[in-house]
């Protein structure tokens, strides 16, 4: 398994230069490192914030499971979704509003046919809420697939 948490992992994550503002590092409440977060009041409605996780090295012909934290916390606070750079046009994931302020689990299969993925980009769009985060943490990329809860 790799470790793409941003504390210490060892991945290479990019911020989009096309898009309308950047993710910043949070500070965890637990005070042990950092998560990439969005908050509430940058940028204006429908602006977007992408975040790519480069993948070097996987095996074509192979599956793989992206696990990842996520937190959508505030009211209306827009969209947090996940493409794979091979399917461009749809995403993967998507999840528009949290029942509360507590972190989850995503998990997503990745299948490796002839053509390799080699990104995972987390999009931001912002919603109508003034106040709240979309954050991301510890992202791990295992080989297999997604083990059940």
């Amino acid at each position: 398994s790799v470790d793409c948490s941003f504390s210490q992992g060892v991945c290479d994550w990019k911020q989009d230069t096309d898009d309308d503002f950047d993710w910043n590092p949070a500070d965890r409440d637990r005070g042990d490192g950092y998560y990439m977060a969005v908050p509430a009041f940058v940028g204006h409605k429908k602006d977007m914030g992408r975040l790519k996780l480069l993948l070097t090295d996987l095996k074509p012909k192979s599956s793989y499971c992206l696990i990842f934290s996520y937190r959508l916390a505030g009211e209306r606070v827009g969209k947090l979704r996940v493409f794979l750079a091979n399917r461009k046009r749809a995403p993967v994931w998507e999840q528009n509003k949290g029942k509360d302020e507590r972190w989850r689990t995503g998990k997503i299969e990745i299948f490796q046919g002839a053509e390799t993925t080699n990104s995972v980009t987390f999009e931001s769009e912002r919603g109508k809420g003034k106040t709240g985060e979309i954050g991301v943490d510890d992202v791990i990329l295992i080989s297999g697939l997604c083990p059940e809860d």
